[in-house]
């Protein structure tokens, strides 16, 4: 037969394979089967199978990476079209090889197991009990079946596991679906036969990625010789696995057969319960606390506060201009404070991943600082699950955590500090929760309208016009006065940035985009930039058009501007093929380093709008905060 592989020949390059337009308003299902190969070992940069989903009017969409499971994609605008995209690493004698390619409407958990891949459903090897398939010509069992479900004759295929082998007690045959790879909730249905001598449990499970098992359905009695069908409530918020268990406790227990696994978007039972949205349990604290609150009897130990764009002070995070909360604000007469913040609550038997971002000012002692609790509400006992050891003084750092609790809980941050002279400030921005573990999703792909330097240039490569160079960065810049602390990333990252100390008087350093896909309508540009330090030069964007020698201004700041990274927004039109171009111009003095960061290309117009594309210098108040 037939495969399709990547020529080796062309170094640096990824190689691209796009389906033909896709009209799709259902789920479908994609499954790939494919090999990529390495005579060596682990290789530091290893060869990549990237799968992304591409809406008609986006520069990109994400699937998933480098996934043998198959994945479920929907989209509610009919034109999709699939791009494998193979990346051959550092590894010279990788291959990257895709032998077969099939969309089918539905779920990738659905199966018939009528086709030879069993859409997936692997069965967990075991000396004695397995899944074995049943059915068409395969005569060599005492459970056969006269007939299967799907087809309803002894031409059909469906999943069995036997008794006969059995050694021990309590011998246990699993049969494992696909991960999911979207969030589904809703009815999963199966039918099954199950015919015992002595007792046989038959239960089924959701596994998540961290491998805690949650069961969804269980029987131990035999209905009848005929196919029952089963229903049950399925919610899977974050990649999941469904589990079909069999345990026998004795060589003449029976068989269990399984056929015609579906799934519905509508719940079995009349549940109408609204689905818990993690985005209500987040703020970035531009209006107002959004669902925290303060407890009255602690007295109010966080406020929600603004800084002026200054040179000394470093403002929010989520734009630099913005409102953030800050602790120990209030000078009290009491030797210390305590601040706690309380989130809304969250249900139990999820797993969450909590981000948010701090900034510390001024503390002798870090313990107590700052912590984040989980309050369970039944019991009344809280548990603390972060607290800040230590962290560069003034940059916004991120935080991660992973937490999972059986009962309804709140997240609580509490800044303490026992005695006034121990006490320095605390910030805290942007809180996030999403469902799922943190290490989950820092598996996914990035996507590829974004790029935040912190793995290498993505989509951008210098143009080396004389002696001007973007370098990528993590921690503070080598001169004093000048350039950020941190990226903005998380504050632990890499960004781009000019040195100045290497530049002369007026020289510029280019940073262009590779060609982006033109459409019709607006598109939204997001980035940050840096420009602090008192001989700071130009900041430019500009957009060239394929075919086009000009390069049209589309935003520009002219010296220092804040300590802090700022957010600019640019939108803009291309109905052809187009490049970004990002150019710094070195300023009057070594204190002139600008750097930029987490770049998003997003399509449709910009949600906010900046009063100003094109201004200069900053404002005459400085270091003021704003209650």
């Amino acid at each position: 037969g037939h495969y399709i592989s990547v020529d080796t020949s062309h170094e640096g390059e990824k190689a691209v394979l796009s389906s033909p337009e896709l009209y799709s308003e259902e789920w479908s299902c994609l499954r790939l089967i494919y090999q990529i190969g390495a005579a060596t070992g682990t290789s530091p940069d290893p060869a990549r199978l990237n799968l992304y989903l591409r809406r008609e009017g986006r520069a990109g969409g994400r699937l998933t990476e480098e996934s043998g499971v198959p994945s479920s994609y929907t989209s509610l605008v009919c034109i999709v079209q699939i791009v494998l995209e193979g990346e051959m690493g550092q590894d010279k004698s990788a291959s990257i090889a895709v032998f077969e390619i099939k969309i089918t409407p539905g779920y990738c958990i659905e199966c018939d197991f009528e086709e030879n891949h069993l859409c997936g459903f692997v069965n967990r090897w075991n000396p004695n009990v397995n899944w074995f398939v049943g059915g068409g010509n395969i005569r060599n069992s005492q459970s056969i079946l006269p007939k299967d479900h799907t087809l309803n004759s002894e031409l059909g295929h469906y999943m069995y596991v036997d008794s006969v082998y059995v050694k021990h007690f309590q011998e246990v045959a699993q049969l494992i679906s696909p991960k999911t790879t979207a969030p589904m909730s809703g009815c999963l249905s199966f039918y099954y036969q199950l015919k015992q001598e002595s007792s046989i449990v038959f239960t089924v499970y959701l596994r998540d990625t961290s491998g805690f098992y949650e069961e969804i359905w269980k029987t131990d009695s035999a209905l009848s010789v005929e196919w029952a069908l089963a229903e049950v409530d399925f919610n899977a918020p974050y990649p999941m696995e469904v589990i079909f268990e069999v345990a026998f406790n004795s060589a003449k227990g029976g068989y269990v057969a399984l056929d015609d696994i579906s799934f519905s978007p509508v719940y079995c039972s009349n549940q109408t319960g609204t689905p818990f949205n993690p985005a209500e349990a987040g703020c970035n604290f531009e209006e107002d606390l959004c669902n925290f609150y303060q407890d009255h009897k602690d007295g109010l130990g966080w406020s929600r506060v603004k800084v002026k764009r200054n040179v000394y002070r470093a403002g929010d995070h989520t734009t630099g201009f913005g409102y953030y909360l800050l602790a120990n604000t209030k000078f009290t007469t009491q030797p210390g404070y305590i601040g706690r913040l309380y989130g809304p609550t969250l249900p139990g038997n999820l797993q969450f991943c909590l981000r948010f971002y701090y900034a510390l000012y001024g503390f002798f002692k870090m313990s107590g600082t700052l912590a984040v609790y989980i309050f369970e509400e039944n019991h009344v006992v809280q548990e603390k699950i972060w607290s800040v050891l230590d962290s560069p003084k003034g940059v916004w750092t991120q935080a991660e955590i992973s937490f999972k609790k059986p009962m309804p809980c709140k997240v609580v941050f509490v800044s303490w500090c026992k005695s006034f002279w121990d006490c320095g400030l605390v910030a805290l921005d942007d809180v996030s929760l999403s469902l799922g573990s943190c290490q989950a999703a820092d598996l996914l792909l990035p996507n590829p309208g974004e790029c935040t330097f912190e793995k290498d240039e993505c989509m951008f490569t210098q143009k080396k016009r004389g002696r001007g160079i973007w370098h990528r960065r993590r921690g503070p810049t080598p001169t004093s006065y000048t350039g950020p602390k941190g990226d903005h990333t998380t504050g632990v990252g890499y960004y781009m940035y000019i040195e100045a100390s290497n530049m002369v008087y007026g020289q510029r350093a280019y940073l262009v985009s590779r060609s982006l896909r033109g459409t019709s309508g607006k598109q939204c540009l997001t980035f940050f930039y840096h420009m602090y330090g008192a001989g700071t030069g130009l900041l430019s964007v500009y957009l060239k058009k394929e075919g086009d020698d000009e390069e049209i201004p589309l935003w520009r700041r002219t010296g220092e501007q804040s300590i802090s990274w700022l957010r600019g927004l640019i939108e803009y039109e291309s109905d052809r093929n187009y490049q970004i171009i990002f150019e710094a111009i070195r300023g009057v003095s070594i204190r002139s380093d600008t750097a930029i960061d987490d770049i998003v290309f997003q399509a449709g117009p910009c949600l906010e709008v900046e009063e100003i594309q094109f201004s200069s210098g900053y404002p005459d108040s400085l270091n003021e905060i704003e209650y």
